[in-house]
Order: structure tokens, then sequence, then C-alpha cells
């Protein structure tokens, strides 16, 4: 099997897409509706914005689709800006990802499956600090997937198959068992929350769409392992168009049948949005069995991140752009001493307890570099280096770029703060590249 810098090609379409639906389908989808009805009020606004955020995903796929398929080598983002660029902001992408766009994603899931999992404990089962149960799992499952994907690219591609395969049976059971015999009401769809909405309402669904854009996250997923793919060219392209497709159905879907179960009033603010619903349709003691399966199905979040990350950080080293120790392969084939970076850096966001602004920071950081990159496919174009033209060019382009900007300014005006750690972060990288290169020169 052909081996590109100690990388096997070892995946197919099948595990690729894989990849890309576990990679989208996590904490997002499960935490964040009830977060987004206390801005917006209406039930229909916000299955509105999912649509919206499911139609900017599919453009940014099919954009990637062509980028991926010129350059089919692992990295993603940090490859593409550094070849249709220059080395400072593929290097700026990728630590973007080192710092967000991975490690924190895999802590957000590892605490989100603790929180389904402890709320499906009964109440006299939980220790005395729940806090703390909750930290000590979510540890204990980032070391868990550190091991299994330091053991090889097939065994966790295997695993990460099976996971896949759960969480989507786990997910249309839930849809169909909750529309057929669920007692939810057609009503909730027009009901709203009580009170005037916000007079920032526009500002809200700006705000609204990052965190969308963060549970759809991942549709660029395959493009991270291109250098472990067999037929890229083929199947780089199917396997993002393909998964994201599935994940907006779905994502619409669990959306409606969260409207369908649950008042407006009483899922704002709600997190475990997922438990509530299957309490108010199946009864109380449905929700610590959905608990339970809402937990599995993260599962296969964590696996995927921890799959894709340190690929990114494993490219940059091979060119001289990271750290060299991100570049070593371990016995096993796999970058090894990436995945243990990227753990620990998660360990880290799992003590700092930053779970509640992480969404805005996160969806803010992982906005800004796919807009770059999606204007890299008309230097493309211009440069005649395109060896697959997809359909809809310019024009999905330009819908990307213009939707992106117009919800990262937005999302600024409405959340300052987190706007701001987001930009530092990135800030803080443009130093760190000139520390790196005189390290590691050319």
């Amino acid at each position: 099997m052909k081996e590109e810098g100690g990388l096997k090609r070892a995946l197919g379409y099948y595990s690729l897409t894989n990849i890309v639906v576990a990679n989208m389908i996590g904490a997002g989808i499960f935490t964040t509706s009830g977060l987004l009805i206390t801005r917006l009020y209406d039930p229909l606004l916000m299955l509105v914005l999912w649509l919206a955020g499911g139609i900017l995903a599919l453009c940014g796929a099919m954009s990637y689709a062509e980028l991926g398929a010129r350059y089919p080598e692992a990295g993603g983002e940090y490859i593409f800006l550094s070849r249709l660029f220059s080395p400072l902001p593929g290097f700026l992408s990728g630590w973007v990802s080192f710092v967000v766009g991975f490690s924190a994603p895999v802590a957000a899931s590892s605490l989100a499956f603790s929180e389904y999992l402890v709320r499906a404990v009964p109440p006299g089962g939980i220790a005395e600090d729940p806090l703390f149960l909750k930290k000590a799992i979510a540890l204990g499952i980032i070391l868990l997937f550190t091991l299994i994907h330091s053991l090889g690219l097939r065994s966790g591609a295997r695993f990460q198959n099976v996971l896949t395969m759960i969480k989507i049976l786990l997910i249309t059971g839930f849809m169909f068992a909750g529309f057929l015999i669920g007692d939810g009401n057609m009503e909730h769809f027009t009901g709203q929350i009580s009170g005037d909405p916000p007079h920032t309402r526009f500002r809200s669904a700006g705000w609204a769409l990052i965190l969308i854009m963060f549970s759809y996250s991942g549709w660029n997923a395959s493009t991270y392992v291109g250098s472990e793919i067999r037929e890229p060219g083929k199947n780089i392209p199917r396997s993002l168009i393909t998964g994201t497709l599935v994940v907006t159905f779905i994502y619409l879907a669990l959306n409606a049948l969260f409207i369908y179960a649950i008042p407006a009033d009483e899922m704002s603010g709600v997190i475990s949005v997922g438990g509530l619903a299957a309490s108010k349709l199946f009864g109380i003691a449905a929700d610590r069995f959905f608990s339970v399966f809402i937990a599995l199905i993260l599962l296969s979040s964590i696996s995927a991140y921890m799959i894709i990350g340190p690929r990114v950080y494993f490219a940059m080293s091979g060119a001289g752009h990271f750290f060299r120790a991100a570049g070593r392969v371990n016995r096993f084939n796999v970058p090894g001493f990436s995945i243990i970076a990227q753990s620990l850096l998660a360990v880290v966001f799992v003590v700092s307890g930053t779970f509640d602004q992480i969404l805005t920071l996160l969806g803010f950081s992982l906005g800004v570099f796919p807009v770059l990159c999606v204007i890299g496919v008309f230097r493309l174009r211009m440069k005649g280096l395109s060896v697959l033209k997809m359909p809809g060019y310019p024009f999905l382009q330009i819908l990307f770029i213009a939707a992106s900007l117009s919800i990262l300014f937005l999302t600024f005006l409405e959340r300052p703060a987190e706007s701001g750690i987001a930009l530092g972060v990135i800030a803080a990288g443009v130093p760190l590249y000139y520390l790196v290169r005189r390290t590691n020169p050319d």
C-alpha cells in the first residue's frame, strides 16, 4: 500500500464519509438549541437558521472538494492556504486548530458525554461532588481514545466506523419513535418564548449562526487526512458532499423533533436538550435511557477529532512550520506525539471548566480560515490548477464568503469578549510562526 511521509493510504469512501459524519454530529446539535431559542424566541426562525447553516456547509464542502482533489495531503486548510497564498496563513490555521479547533472540541464533547452520562444516573447514585465526577469521566474518555488512536489508523478507523453506525442507528430510531409514538405537539412550532424579543434580534441571529456553524463544523473533515486516502481525487469530494447532506437532514429532523417535544419556554436555556426532549416524548424514565445513547453518540465525535487534528500538526511539522516532534510517526504508522499533545491540551480545557463560553470561541475561531480557503478556489481557477471543477462556481463561493463574513461581524458585535479572545489566539500565532521558522530553517 502506498505511503506518504510515513502515512499509509488506507481510507476508502465509506470510512472517509464516516469520519465526516462523526466529526459533524457531536456536542453542538445536542447542546445548542436551548441556547439558541433563548435569543431567537421563535422556533421556526431557529429551524430556518439550521437550514441556512446546512446550505453554507454544503457550499463550503463543494469548494473544499475542489481544493482537496488538487492537494490530497494531510493537513486540510494548512495545506490549501500554504500552497495558494503563503506559509504564514497556513501556519495560523494550523495553530488555531491546535489551540482551539480540535483540542477544545475533544474537551467539550468529553464534558458533554459526562453531562449526559451523569444525567442518566438515578439521583441517589451520583457522587457527593458531581462536578468532579463529570470531569473525571471526561478525562478518562480522552485517555481511552488517545490509546486507541495511538495504536494505528486501521484499528482506529474500524472503531470509528462502528461508532458512527451506532450513532446513525440511534439517532434514526430516536427520530422515528419520537414522531410516531412520542407525546409531542405541532402547536409548539408556532409558539414563542414569553416576553418581547430583544431589539438586537438581527445580531442575535448572527451569533446563533456561529453556534450552528460550530455544530456543522467537520464538513471539511476528510481533507485533513488526504495523505491516508485511497483515490483521493474521487473519494474526498464524494465524502464531503455525502457527509454534509446526510448531517443537514439529520440536524433539521432532530431540531424539528426537539420543537415538537418541548414548548419554547421550557426549551430556553437548557443544554441537555436531547434528554429533555426524550422525557417529554416518552416520560421521565426515557430521559435516562436516551441520555445514555446520546452519550454514546458523542463518543464517535471524540474519536473523529482524535483522528483528524494530529494530521494537521504532522503536516505542518513536515514542512518545517511546527515543532519537529509533531512530525514523528510511531511504530504503528500514526503521528503519536501529535495525538498525545492534542490530548494533553484537551485535558487542560476540561480541567479549566470553560465549557459555557467555549462554543462561541470555537465557532468564531473556526469561521475565519474557511473564508480564506474558499477565496483560494478563485486563485486555483485563475492559475489553471484545478483538477476537479465543481459546479456552482463562482456563485457558491461568493455566497459562502459573504455569509461567513457577515456572521463573524455580527457575532463580534453580540459577543465581543469571546470573539476578541479568538482573534487574540490568531494574532499570537504570528510571532510564534517566525520563532518556529528560525528554529526549523528550510
